[in-house]
């Protein structure tokens, strides 16, 4: 029986932050598996989490909870069948919904497969105040379906987030426990808490039209094909993703201006630069980067909004970043 746990939580609260913290305490001689799915086509938090030493397996371009979930069961059945992990770490789109998912994984068909423990959801306290976070159905439903609160990014948090959060949990916590944390650093105890029962969720059926395609593999460029981009629109958000071959290298200084000046709502990529690799993370304002001497073997850099946006500015901008390039 595989330990299992849904990690879920709205864009930018931290999700794949939280699992790489995870998967740094994994018990030497266990083996952990990673199920991730992305609103882009591009596979971001794949690349992100490609040397984390756990067998990982992508959904990207869409939610997986959509169409009876069966994107969702193709990789889910990959997992447990090929790798046989200990444990498995399933992490949603932002912008999807938990219900399907949790019926799924506590359906017959995988009672003797898997034991699903504790639903975490990551909040960041600030969208407390934002009134079209709060007013967004899937933000309410995932705390919603939710077993543990992580009320993420303690670091940046205010006094009156503080307090919006204290009257949130006052009014909708209810059974639920409330972890406060930074940088998503929990403990890995909190994967092993029970599942609670939760007798009424939202069903969350309308809010995706979107379909992943492509199946189970997150975008790759054709031979000879330097980049390419791709697009998704759905709920009320639209992305647009690059991804370029492992010959480009960017300037370094230009990407991150790029990313703050970029009028989106998230940013997140893992760029090749002279010193090797660059990892961005901007949500609103906040940015976060992280570099390493290890180049990756290809960039890829994703944008979301609500917004109406040019793409076609943004792209012209992106490209001419390139320091080493053919076309």
């Amino acid at each position: 029986m595989t330990k299992t746990n849904l990690i879920t939580g709205f864009l930018g609260s931290g999700k794949t932050t939280t699992l790489r913290h995870l998967l740094t305490l994994k018990p030497e001689g266990e083996k952990w598996a990673v199920l991730v799915n992305e609103f882009g086509e591009i596979g971001i938090d794949g690349a992100l989490l490609a040397d984390s030493g756990a067998v990982l397996k992508e959904i990207p371009g869409g939610c997986m909870c959509c169409v009876n979930g069966l994107p969702m069961q193709v990789g889910l059945n990959m997992l447990l069948q090929q790798a046989k992990p200990d444990r498995l770490l399933i992490e949603p789109t932002g912008l999807g919904h938990p219900k399907q998912i949790l019926s799924l994984l506590t359906s017959d068909v995988y009672s003797s497969w898997l034991t699903l423990n504790a639903t975490l959801c990551l909040l960041d306290p600030r969208q407390l105040s934002e009134q079209r976070v709060i007013e967004n159905e899937n933000f309410r439903d995932q705390l919603a379906a939710a077993d543990v609160i992580i009320a993420n990014k303690a670091d940046v948090t205010q006094e009156n987030d503080r307090q919006a959060l204290e009257k949130w949990f006052s009014e909708h916590g209810r059974e639920r426990r409330l972890v406060v944390a930074s940088q998503g650093e929990i403990a890995p105890a909190l994967l092993d808490l029970p599942r609670l029962n939760h007798t009424e969720l939202p069903d969350g059926q309308h809010h995706h039209a979107h379909i992943s395609k492509r199946g189970l593999a997150a975008l790759s460029l054709p031979e000879k094909q330097r980049w390419r981009r791709a697009l998704n629109e759905a709920g009320g958000f639209s992305s647009c993703g690059w991804i370029f071959d492992g010959e480009t290298v960017f300037d370094t200084a230009g990407i991150l201006d790029w990313a703050r000046a970029a009028p989106v709502d998230r940013v997140k990529g893992i760029i090749r630069i002279k010193e090797g690799a660059l990892m961005i993370n901007r949500q609103g304002n906040d940015l976060e980067i992280e570099t390493r001497s290890m180049a990756p073997s290809d960039s890829r850099i994703e944008l979301i909004t609500q917004n109406e946006t040019q793409w076609n500015v943004l792209q012209s901008s992106l490209l001419r970043l390139r320091l080493s390039c053919k076309d």
